[in-house]
């Protein structure tokens, strides 16, 4: 699954986030919940799944 914030940043699943402590494979209910998007700072809530 991807989830996309709505500045444009997508979150996929399979790939994770490295660059910010997130490994891949980690699902989004995994996501630490202060996770913000690294774009542009909104937290988890406002992202919606693709």
């Amino acid at each position: 699954m991807k989830y996309a914030c709505p500045c444009g940043y997508v979150y996929d699943e399979v790939a994770g986030d490295p660059e910010n402590g997130i490994a891949p494979g980690t699902k989004w209910e995994d996501v630490p919940a202060d996770f913000v998007c690294p774009v542009c700072g909104l937290g988890k809530d406002a992202f919606e799944a693709e």
